[in-house]
């Protein structure tokens, strides 16, 4: 392989690395990235140079290592040290791997997947920051692949480094990073994503987007994750516009921060997952969207998860008053084996969205609903193709292409298409080398979407395979099912389906689980409770609905294979046999409920009220908010109840959190909602610091360190994001 070249222009660029260097060499002082550390106004900045001489003085380090050509793993919270080891890997004709770094409690749980990456990556080096190093102590001893690992700190690596670093030997082929999917714990796929497909799928982004140096770009996706990284990164460095950048945790926890940034900053290209729509429709005050001015936003991508057209006319129509306009939604299709993109757009077009009769999609066919038609379902369209891109809707059983109004799996050919999965022949040959069967047409990438094409435009209908996929986030239904059964001693092993279903415009988690005959007189409120917390701390998720069968009630194979459509289905039709019980958190507020009246609480009226009554009056406020943020009736809840075993998840609580510390204008870290985890224990832990901010991060005696057991996930990375911040 020859040295990169200086080429004359970034369109004569072929690989990442040129093109970063190209821009440090004619845009070296223009601004690139702008991070914001409190997700509002509280930036550092980093130019073309800058970063060109960051990833130069970190690829020098690890060429100093004998690095070239193997696997670094990259353990970064949001921020942009994480670019600058990205591109240092680049630049140092290593291969990424990024990850987030290990959820630090119940590491028992969050180890497996990160040791399962390992193993299957072999990386060599992991590279971090100062704080997160100092504390891989606590899940070093339990982890041997992270202690054969040689462990570097990026945010230590001196300028003066970037003198010895010198241009790798890459090609377009070369291998630029691993972008690790989601599925089963036990067995991650490694995309192989080359600097090639990198460099294509950003140019489809770019004509798609009608991307120019003009633009301005907002992002708060995790930047380890592709949308994120291909999306809000690259795009920028491959285009030569600014970007804005916060941490996905400020953006939940305050979705304001999202518009108020395009506002401020006068973006124009920016978005999400649908879920992130529908978060700031419920979560923006008329107050707060009347301070937002929207009409410079001109692409709004909406994608990594099913688009409803109920979120596009509410997001419409309450920000349309602030210049958010309707053609800017641009749902866009992509996935990670593609690199990213797929499909989308035109610009400035209105959403494409049809209303198919809801039997005929059961069966595999797109017929246009007649008006007088009842079981419809509406469908977004997810744009068209671009460039050379190919696509085809395949029979996924006889693998000959469908008629027009058939529905089948996409298969898509082209150079964004990834080389396959890391050190996995077989899953790879399946995916990836998909032909024809009576053309020999091929090779395709077989994408397991169902969908089809009508008029150009692409409609992504439903997973041939059984992914859950809830707030743009990816869960292998195995993974829930395993955590349920180990919940509870009760429970059968093997004998359990977790799938999704739409529920009032969202997906919801649905779990079915067969009891054991010896314990079918169980407590069911305390299955119930147990499947919940465990499913909420291992996943970050809230069952919607618990369903508990007695034996044989799960539908099988014949070779004893789970059935988890047929099971869905039987659900869906009220087929289910053998059910002991079931539980469903559903609840919808009506204007009759006695209970909404004292949903509100001040903090004025709270230290206007007797000292003795305040502790009530402070119950009674956060198990009313708990019940909203929860969709349950009051009743259904006790004040000594943890949250988890009620389902809150880790969206819920950060919502939850901000809610209250708006009402009683009282901040409060994370920490102390999680260390007191009830009703009870939260409202006395309030009342302790009414007349004072809370912000200490340390209790005095102890560290951080000494706390992280106590910690959640959602918790943990945001102690993470602050330690970075605020260096402590």
């Amino acid at each position: 392989m020859e040295a990169i070249k200086n080429p004359a222009s970034v369109e004569a660029c072929n690989t990442l690395v040129e093109i970063l260097r190209w821009r440090a060499d004619h845009q070296a002082n223009r601004r690139l990235f702008t991070f914001l550390q409190d997700g509002e106004r509280e930036e550092i900045h980093l130019t073309f140079g800058e970063l060109d001489q960051q990833a130069k003085a970190i690829a020098a380090l690890l060429q100093e290592q004998g690095m070239i050509g193997q696997r670094v793993l990259l353990l970064f919270p949001p921020g942009l040290d994480y670019i600058a080891a990205f591109f240092g890997c680049l630049y140092a004709g290593v291969i990424a791997v990024p990850v987030y770094p290990p959820k630090l409690t119940r590491l028992d749980r969050s180890l497996p997947r990160l040791q399962a990456i390992i193993n299957n990556a072999q990386p060599v080096v992991a590279l971090t920051t100062t704080p997160i190093l100092s504390m891989a102590e606590n899940f070093l001893a339990q982890a041997p692949n992270f202690q054969a690992l040689r462990w570097m700190a990026t945010d230590t690596v001196g300028a003066e480094m970037a003198a010895d670093w010198f241009p790798p030997s890459i090609e377009r082929d070369s291998l630029a990073f691993l972008q690790y999917t989601s599925g089963s714990t036990a067995v991650p796929k490694g995309v192989m994503v080359s600097h090639y497909n990198l460099i294509h799928n950003e140019a489809l982004i770019q004509r798609a987007f009608e991307i120019t140096a003009d633009d301005v770009g907002v992002g708060w996706l995790p930047l380890y994750h592709d949308m994120g990284l291909i999306g809000t990164v690259l795009q920028p460095i491959y285009s030569g516009f600014p970007c804005i950048l916060m941490s996905p945790l400020d953006f939940l926890q305050k979705p304001m921060r999202w518009l108020q940034a395009i506002s401020h900053y006068r973006a124009t290209v920016s978005g999400g997952p649908n879920f992130s729509y529908d978060l700031c429709v419920r979560k923006i005050t008329p107050e707060q969207r009347a301070a937002l001015n929207l009409r410079s936003w001109r692409v709004a991508l909406n994608g990594a998860e099913p688009i409803r057209p109920d979120t596009i006319e509410q997001f419409t129509s309450t920000f349309e008053p602030v210049g958010f306009r309707r053609e800017t939604f641009f749902p866009c299709y992509g996935l990670a084996e593609a690199t990213l993109f797929v499909s989308g757009g035109p610009v400035s077009t209105p959403p494409v969205i049809r209303k198919l009769q809801a039997g005929s999609l059961e069966n595999k066919l797109a017929v246009p609903a007649h008006q007088d038609d009842e079981n419809t379902r509406t469908l977004v369209g997810c744009g068209q193709l671009w460039q050379e891109q190919h696509l085809m809707i395949v029979n996924p059983q006889t693998k000959t292409e469908c008629s027009s109004d058939q529905i089948g799996e996409i298969w898509i050919s082209g150079s964004s298409v990834a080389h396959g999965y890391w050190q996995k022949p077989d899953d790879s040959a399946d995916t990836f080398c998909a032909y024809l069967a009576d053309t020999g047409e091929g090779p395709f990438l077989r994408t397991g979407d169902l969908g089809f094409l009508r008029g150009g435009e692409l409609f992504i209908v439903s997973r041939l395979k059984d992914l859950i996929i809830i707030r743009g986030r990816n869960h292998a239904p195995q993974d829930i099912e395993l955590t349920v059964e180990k919940s509870h001693p009760a429970l059968r092993q093997g004998c359990g389906i977790a799938f999704s279903v739409e529920i009032a415009g969202e997906e919801r988690l649905v779990v079915v689980q067969e009891v054991q005959r010896r314990h079918l007189d169980v407590n069911i409120n305390t299955a119930v409770n147990v499947i919940r917390q465990s499913v909420a701390e291992c996943h970050e998720l809230q069952v919607h609905e618990v369903i508990l069968l007695k034996p044989g009630g799960i539908p099988k194979t014949s070779s004893g294979k789970l059935q988890r459509r047929a099971c869905r289905a039987d659900y869906l039709d009220g087929n289910l046999e053998k059910v002991i019980a079931h539980d469903i958190l559903e609840f919808n507020v009506g204007e009759n409920d006695t209970w909404t009246a004292n949903a509100t609480l001040t903090n004025a009226e709270l230290l206007a009220a007797d000292l003795n009554q305040r502790p009530e009056l402070l119950r009674n406020y956060l198990h009313q908010q708990l019940a909203q943020a929860l969709q349950v009736p009051p009743a259904n809840l006790s004040g000594d109840q943890p949250f988890t075993a009620l389902g809150l998840d880790s969206l819920k609580a950060l919502e939850l959190k901000s809610q209250i510390e708006f009402a009683l204008q009282l901040e409060f870290p994370l920490v102390t909602f999680m260390e007191h985890p009830t009703i009870t224990q939260l409202s006395e832990a309030l009342l302790e610091q009414i007349d004072a901010q809370m912000v200490p991060i340390s209790d005095g005696d102890g560290t951080v360190c000494d706390r992280l057991d106590q910690l959640s996930e959602a918790e943990v990375n945001i102690w993470l994001d602050r330690l970075v911040r605020e260096e402590i």
